[in-house]
């Protein structure tokens, strides 16, 4: 799955994940830095109160005679108000004259000294009267002071919370923006293929992509070279190839015309199957090697429509089961498809041609051409398996016929078909009858 992720993925799961953390990380000190301010401030507030308290505790203590229990100030405030700050006045002794209203009557876990004492329950700070006699202690609760910190984090870890969809969101669009032409260029490469290799516009790209780009250009201009230089090879080397053939079969039609004896005419005619099986072979195997070589490659547009009548028309003028052939164009105007005409007359042969060697004797071969361009060929046929239908499309590989053929029409046909983006489906039995076969050409939707 790695291998699936989009370097646009990549950057925002990096760039969010690293601006997080470092909130958080900001957010600790920052917690860290709080939480000894505020025990500067508590500790601060302690020892104000406490100094205050000492002068007005003194002279409340001389007011009371009796302060042999301890004495309990009255709260100034609503019960269920809660009190911060306690205190206690203790004497010399460690006993407690005078409490808070909620404080306990039991005297603070710490010593009669002056200062700050930190207790299991909370700070305590305790100051003197100048004489040594009275002791005050005030007291803020741990609780509290943890309440206060949590408070405080929290305060700000909430605007963190805000900011890191904020983040994300931000990140997300300059991202998108930044890799914009980095996505344009993918596209741009990932439309070029058999069917396509015209050289890529030099696009508004950031100097980083300017290389990558002329590179495959570079590329591309190589791969049009070299399929030229190989079709050009191909088409001397059917030409080379056919001529001697040729030759050999009109000399041994020749000679057949001159022989009398049956036993010498018998070889004479072996011989001649045998050369014409062979240009048959050759042809099938010259088209396969032009369709190797991408001659259904091109930037040209065609006609369906007129490239169909030719091929008809051709197999009229030269094939003896012509009049079973129907044809059927239903557009009114030119289908323009993109590719070579040539190659495409090549399909359309191999597939005609199928259509008059395996169909069965006598009934008709249909060609229809949709209004989309579409191009189906129908003959009857025995009803074919799928794996029989599989099995076809194979390299020489043929079904169950005494007619003579190669194997090698269909996977001709695929193979340009594959170049001009075109499919070729196999069908049978035909649409709407028990049996027969149909191949039909499918071009891509335009837009």
């Amino acid at each position: 799955m790695s291998g699936l992720r989009s370097l646009a993925g990549q950057l925002m799961l990096w760039i969010t994940a690293t601006v997080t953390l470092l909130w958080l990380v900001a957010v600790g000190f920052g917690a860290l830095v709080m939480h000894d301010e505020f025990g500067e401030i508590f500790d601060s507030a302690l020892q104000e109160t406490a100094e205050r308290l000492m002068p007005l505790v003194a002279d409340d203590l001389l007011r009371h005679g009796d302060l042999t229990k301890p004495h309990r100030v009255e709260a100034m405030r609503a019960p269920s108000e809660e009190e911060y700050l306690t205190y206690q006045v203790r004497d010399t002794t460690g006993r407690v004259l005078l409490h808070s209203h909620s404080a306990a009557a039991q005297a603070f876990d710490a010593p009669l000294t002056v200062g700050f004492w930190q207790s299991d329950t909370g700070r305590i700070y305790t100051t003197a009267a100048p004489d040594g006699t009275i002791f005050v202690q005030v007291k803020d609760s741990a609780a509290e002071r943890r309440e206060a910190m949590m408070e405080g984090a929290f305060a700000l870890l909430l605007p963190v919370l805000l900011i890191v969809p904020v983040t994300i969101a931000a990140v997300w669009f300059i991202v998108r923006r930044v890799l914009s032409p980095v996505e344009t260029l993918r596209a741009a490469i990932g439309e070029k293929d058999g069917g396509n290799l015209a050289s890529i516009a030099a696009a508004d790209l950031p100097l980083e992509l300017k290389p990558i780009l002329r590179s495959v250009n570079l590329l591309l201009v190589r791969l049009r070279a070299v399929l030229a230089a190989e079709r050009e090879f191909t088409a001397n080397s059917a030409h080379e190839l056919r001529t001697p053939i040729a030759g050999a079969l009109a000399q041994t039609q020749l000679l057949l015309s001159e022989l009398r004896e049956a036993p010498t005419r018998a070889r004479a005619r072996q011989i001649e199957a045998s050369l014409q099986k062979l240009t048959r072979l050759t042809e099938k195997l010259l088209q396969l090697a032009r369709a190797e070589a991408g001659i259904g490659v091109s930037q040209s547009t065609f006609d369906v429509a007129d490239v169909v009548r030719v091929v008809v028309t051709d197999f009229q003028r030269a094939s003896e089961d012509a009049a079973r052939i129907r044809l059927q164009i239903d557009p009114a105007g030119a289908v323009l498809r993109e590719g070579a005409a040539d190659a495409f007359a090549i399909v359309l042969r191999n597939l005609v041609e199928n259509a008059l060697l395996h169909g069965r004797v006598g009934e008709p071969v249909d060609i229809f051409v949709s209004e989309t361009g579409n191009v189906c060929i129908s003959n009857g046929a025995p009803r074919l398996s799928e794996l029989e239908l599989v099995s076809l499309r194979k390299r020489f590989s043929r079904g169950k016929t005494l007619a003579p053929g190669s194997g090698l029409g269909l996977s001709i046909a695929e193979r340009l078909l594959a170049q001009m983006r075109a499919n070729l489906v196999l069908t049978s039995p035909v649409p709407g009858h028990v049996d027969g076969f149909q191949a039909e050409i499918v071009f891509p939707a335009t837009g």
